[in-house]
């Protein structure tokens, strides 16, 4: 599947409010804008949808994600702690994930973050290891849950 194949992902998001499905397909345009190369990774989840940007088809290379809740979504970066945030705005106290809440496109601080995603895709590019099979530009469906709980 490519970019534009989202017939998964919006079946996927259906229980989602709209503003937070607009929210979401915001930024997945932001993302797959900067990152033509990159892979979409898609889990729907047994308590959300989340989606993700890879260099290869691992979650493991993950840079950056976006994962759905009822009146928001969590734009994060799966090694945040390792990339310097000045601005303080990523919240977060795991060891590795950090994530901005955006409720819609006017609250989302586009400069700082293209900022943050080149540092966290230019660290994601030095962990990799070598691959089998190069996967560029794809969505791939990495996992469905069958059982679900959802708003709506």
């Amino acid at each position: 599947m490519s970019k534009n194949d989202t017939a998964d992902l919006l079946k996927f998001m259906l229980p989602y409010r709209d503003s937070v499905k607009a929210a979401a397909l915001w930024l997945r345009e932001f993302v797959w804008d900067l990152y033509p190369d990159t892979n979409e990774l898609i889990y729907d989840n047994y308590n959300t949808v989340a989606f993700g940007w890879s260099p290869t088809d691992k979650a493991g290379d993950v840079f950056c994600s976006i994962a759905l809740f009822t009146d928001h979504v969590n734009f994060g970066f799966n090694r945040g702690s390792e990339i310097p945030d000045k601005q303080k705005k990523l919240l977060g106290d795991a060891a590795l994930y950090r994530y901005i809440k955006v409720y819609d496109k006017e609250d989302f601080p586009e400069t700082y973050i293209k900022q943050l995603l080149e540092m966290a895709y230019e660290n994601s590019i030095s962990r990799l290891k070598p691959v089998k099979k190069l996967f560029k530009g794809e969505t791939i469906v990495k996992s469905i849950s069958p059982a679900k709980r959802r708003p709506g």
